[in-house]
């Protein structure tokens, strides 16, 4: 369920942070579930737990999760426009990143078409 890829270049932490929302976001994750602990998620993936730890602290910091001590850490009432401006933020950076390495706005637009139906597609249903 909370899959990493130890090669990626995005950090483990940050891998982790997102698959929670996007777990949250499909509703796999709901209100009140719990999650696994810090030293039991870290052993699953055989990450360092400091490295769970920051992720579920980030996650607490914008509200996602909530954690109650001796329990441990549960899934906070969802709110939908959160984690949507989470997600959005970081399509942003990585708009701004494109831009900045001189990839052209008809690129993007053609690759975010990719992820669209298209007109024909709507009326064919």
């Amino acid at each position: 369920m909370f899959d990493i890829d130890l090669m990626s270049r995005t950090p483990i932490y940050e891998q982790l942070y997102r698959r929670v929302v996007e777990l949250i976001m499909k509703g796999v994750l709901s209100e009140q579930d719990k999650l696994p602990s810090v030293r039991s998620l870290a052993t699953d993936l055989g990450v360092n737990p400091n490295t769970v730890a920051k992720a579920y602290t980030l996650l607490e910091r914008d509200g996602i999760i909530y954690s109650l001590a001796g329990r441990g850490s549960f899934v906070a009432k969802p709110d939908a426009l959160l984690a949507q401006e989470h997600i959005l933020s970081d399509f942003d950076a990585a708009v701004a990143r494109a831009l900045e390495v001189g990839i052209q706005k008809d690129t993007l637009h053609e690759r975010l078409d990719q992820f669209t139906p298209s007109e024909k597609e709507d009326n064919a249903s």
